[in-house]
Formats: structure tokens, C-alpha cells, sequence
């Protein structure tokens, strides 16, 4: 099993949302993140001037089975690419286990 770790914009949340459902991944975390990133300038919107050194995204985590890491990350890309600096980050790395509780079920039966 493989844990992807997204950071995407906030705007392009809906878009993986709907991506992920689409190819059967049905089950995430998401939260609110600020981080750092390589955009160093200012934006100006309607004529006030935004700090881009704080930028507000949306952490994805997601655990699917070794045979969906390929499918799941091609859809993050997908979904989440604006072609803009900040579109954000996958991380992708193993998961030794995964249980759940009701069922007491583990391995991939664990996390569909």
C-alpha cells in the first residue's frame, strides 16, 4: 500500500475531488494547510497588493493499494494542474498496515 500526499490549490479542490471519485477513490482527508513555496512576488487583486509568501492550500492524504498508486497520482496531476507556479506537491511513500476498526479487516480490505 502507498500513502499520497497532496498540497494543491484551493481552487482546484472540487476538480480532484470529483477526479478521485471517478476512478473509485472514495475515501480521503483533506485539511487546510499555509506553507512556503518558490513564489516570491506579490499579487495585486482589485487594486489591493496580496503577500504570496503565506500561500493557503488544501493537504490531501490518501492510502490506496500498490495497483492504484499509478492511476490515483496521473489523476492528481490531471485534476489539480493549472500550469501556474503553486499547483502544488505529490509525496508518495509505503505504508507497512492498514486496519479498520469496525470490521477489524487489514491490509487492502482495510482501506476499501
Amino acid at each position: 500500500m502507498k500513502k499520497i500526499e497532496a498540497i494543491i490549490r484551493k481552487s482546484k479542490f472540487d476538480d480532484v475531488k470529483e477526479a478521485l471519485h471517478q476512478i473509485e477513490v472514495n475515501f480521503f482527508s483533506y485539511w487546510d494547510v499555509t506553507g512556503v513555496g518558490n513564489e516570491k512576488q506579490g499579487h495585486v487583486y482589485r487594486g489591493i497588493s496580496y503577500s504570496t509568501t503565506d500561500i493557503q492550500r488544501r493537504h490531501l492524504s490518501i492510502v490506496v493499494s500498490d495497483d492504484f498508486l499509478t492511476k490515483t497520482v496521473e489523476t492528481l496531476l490531471e485534476a489539480a494542474y493549472s500550469g501556474n507556479v503553486g499547483d502544488g506537491k505529490i509525496f508518495v511513500s509505503d505504508v507497512v498496515e492498514a486496519y479498520r476498526i469496525r470490521t477489524k479487516e487489514s491490509g487492502h480490505a482495510g482501506i476499501n
